[in-house]
């Protein structure tokens, strides 16, 4: 179910940003990948871990960067960096212990993610967004 309501989810943000016109921006799915890149830092403050928050920030800070690099260069960077993030949510559980995240996140997030990506690609491919600013 975790993967149904993430594809969906994503599917009803990215057509609502386009049906209203704020894909338009650049800053729309940078925005949409810093706060993804964050969460499970909440989850590590919400388990109450500061060993998974230091590493949670230090990962979150990686793909911070990588939506930023995105927006100034290429959204073709976000794209992958949505992708990588949704990769990530497969393995987190392996590499980081964070006792604050939920059971359904990783499928969720991932699917999410993936969806976000597969979607933001298809804009740039059918030239409805701008790789480039």
């Amino acid at each position: 179910m975790a993967l149904i309501i993430g594809v969906l989810l994503a599917l009803a943000v990215g057509v609502m940003g386009t049906t209203v016109g704020l894909d338009r921006d650049r800053a729309f799915y940078t925005t949409i990948m810093i706060v993804i890149a964050f969460l499970y830092s909440l989850f590590a403050v919400i388990g109450g871990s500061t060993q998974a928050l230091v590493l949670e920030v230090l990962v979150g800070s990686a793909f911070l960067a990588m939506a930023l690099w995105g927006f100034k260069s290429s959204l073709w960077i976000v794209v992958a960096a949505l992708a990588a993030h949704g990769v990530m949510d497969l393995l987190h559980g392996r590499v980081i212990d964070n006792p604050g995240v939920p059971a359904f996140w990783p499928a969720f997030c991932s699917s999410y993610d993936l969806t976000a990506a597969a979607y933001l690609a298809w804009l740039i491919g059918n030239g409805r967004v701008s790789a480039r600013g």
